[in-house]
């Protein structure tokens, strides 16, 4: 995979570049978020994003949404890595952390909990204390889109961030949320794309394995369609056990 490491990189996107004295004092992951929740690229997603969090849902009118994109979450040491599609509107949007604050946050972290990835089953706001051991969250894409349905030109863009995390260490595995994170994963690596499947795998010449998993979304989870056995059983493979 010819793609550089994040660190190397001292251009922000859509910004000016970085000092060098603060590319000294950050790991690549710290360096990474403090580009992403700066972005501005795409207009129609900062449009959006803005007017979510001026607007706000009834149930939050006395919360400040966080209204930026939101930043890798979890172990920057991590060699495990799940990439969903992007945050919700009232979800991270409004919380700031990625799966935080939204039915399917609810389903991921108690998974990961029953795992003995995450340290408590809940994720509420970002000072409730959690915190995740050997895991890093990743997204398509880092900011809300309208309808939750980003176009392939901000897919594309946010793209960036993505393909300099995947070229900064041996991932062991990756957990896909979704087709669309399965098919972003596989492209960036430049590998043909395994038709997508709840708890299909791929591994990579290079030794990572790729999980797909059915989206913890309220869709899947209401109909039954992804249950907790299915999610367990998917990160259950995603940590090869």
């Amino acid at each position: 995979m010819a793609i550089e490491k994040g660190h190397r990189n001292s251009q922000m996107a859509g910004g000016e570049p970085r000092s060098p004295s603060l590319h000294r004092s950050m790991n690549s992951i710290e360096l990474l978020n403090s580009e992403i929740v700066d972005c501005r690229v795409c207009p129609r997603l900062v449009e959006w994003r803005k007017l979510v969090a001026r607007e706000k849902r009834r149930a939050f009118l006395d919360q400040e949404y966080w209204g930026r994109p939101v930043p890798y979450f979890g172990d920057f040491e991590a060699d495990r890595l799940i990439v969903g599609l992007a945050p919700a509107a009232h979800g991270a949007n409004r919380t700031g952390r990625m799966f935080t604050g939204d039915r399917s946050g609810d389903w991921l972290f108690a998974a990961l909990f029953r795992a003995g990835v995450a340290n408590q089953p809940t994720s509420v706001d970002v000072s409730d204390g959690l915190r995740l051991t050997g895991a890093l969250m990743a997204a398509s894409c880092h900011c809300a889109p309208p309808d939750n349905k980003p176009l392939p030109s901000e897919l594309a863009a946010c793209n960036a961030y993505l393909r300099r995390l995947l070229a900064d260490r041996p991932w062991r595995s990756i957990l896909c949320l979704g087709s669309i994170a399965w098919t972003v994963v596989h492209r960036t690596f430049g590998c043909p794309i395994v038709k997508f499947g709840h708890v299909v795998t791929h591994r990579l010449d290079s030794g990572v394995l790729l999980v797909g998993c059915y989206h913890p979304s309220q869709q899947n989870t209401f109909t039954g369609r992804l249950t907790e056995p299915m999610l367990d059983a998917a990160i259950a493979t995603w940590l090869e056990r």
